[in-house]
This record gives C-alpha cells, structure tokens and sequence, in this order.
C-alpha cells in the first residue's frame, strides 16, 4: 500500500524531526542512477509529507472556524442579501444559478474537510479506548481491533452483549427483591 508507507515515513520524518536525529553517513558504493532515483523518491515523499501536513492543519483549522456559530450567522446573511437581491433581479435564472452554484461547490468541498477530521476523530477515540481495553486487567482484547471484525462477528458480538446486560438486568432486581424482603 502506497499511501501507508508513505504516511509511515511521513510519521518517522516528523519523529526524526522532533528528536533531531541524524544520521551518519553510511559508506556504500551506488550508481548515479541509483542515487538520482533515491532522490526523486525522498522529494516526492517530501512533497507528500507536506501535503498532507498542510490538508491536516487546514482541515483542523476549518472544522473549527466553520463549525461555529459565527460561520452559521454568516450563511444565513448570504442568503438573506441573495433573497433580498431577488427582486433587482427580476428572480432570474442566473440569479438563482449563483446560489446554486455557490453552495453545490461549498457543500463539495465540506464534504472532504468534514471526513477528514472524523476520520482523524474515530481514529484518536480509537486509539483512547484501545489504551483503555489493554490497561483494564479482566478486559478482553479481542475486542480492540473491533473495527476490522465483518458485520456478521459484529452482530454475534452485540447478541453477547446483549444477553450479558439481560442478565446482569435479571441479577439486579433478584438482588433488589432480596434486599427488600430482608429489610421488611
């Protein structure tokens, strides 16, 4: 897979770049076609580390800023001064081909940032519960990769879990019913 093992190498960059590592020149006998392919394969990393540095930070900055509900205020302000062009423009199509155009290209460009940063989202909270699951004694594990499990084991799963909340249900107000006849 392409893309993981340039976002490995994106990671290890940012590692190297944090810990200030270097490295010692290693003494190894290349070709200068061998050489020049090493090259052009770091600056295409490079270029790629970078892109999505920047796509990551820019999305991160977007879904706040856009999220909030200064950016809603002003939305509904284009469309009160779009509806309120309306009459100047006799209701034309061309007047209502501009908001259409407008918000098909928003609602576009949304769509990305707003999977990037749940993606980004679900893969922290991940990552947080897997933490969680492996620092708990009596947890199973099984259950930290539950995400890769086909929807069949998921639905298997639930059906379990189901049947452990009935019983802990049925448990509980045994218990309940116990208590109370005992303190009568």
């Amino acid at each position: 897979m392409p893309g993981l093992e340039a976002t490995r190498w994106c990671s290890f960059r940012s590692y190297a770049r944090i810990r200030q590592i270097t490295r010692e020149p290693k003494l190894v006998t290349v070709n200068e076609t061998q050489t020049d392919k090493l090259k052009k394969r770091e600056r295409s990393r490079d270029f790629f580390c970078f892109v999505q540095d920047a796509f990551r930070v820019f999305a991160r900055q977007s879904s706040i800023i856009l999220g909030s509900a200064w950016a809603f205020a002003g939305a509904v302000l284009v469309i009160l001064v779009w509806l309120l062009t309306g009459p100047t423009f006799h209701f034309s199509d061309t007047w209502q081909l501009i908001i259409n155009t407008a918000t098909t290209v928003i609602t576009f460009l949304m769509v990305f940032l707003i999977q990037n940063t749940q993606n980004r989202d679900a893969k922290a909270m991940h990552l947080k519960l897997d933490e969680i699951i492996r620092a708990l004694k009596d947890a199973r594990n099984e259950l930290v990769d539950l995400e890769d499990l086909s929807d069949e084991e998921l639905k298997k799963l639930d059906e379990q879990f189901r049947r452990l909340r009935k019983r802990a249900e049925h448990d509980g107000t045994r218990t309940r019913k116990v208590r109370s006849a005992e303190s009568r």
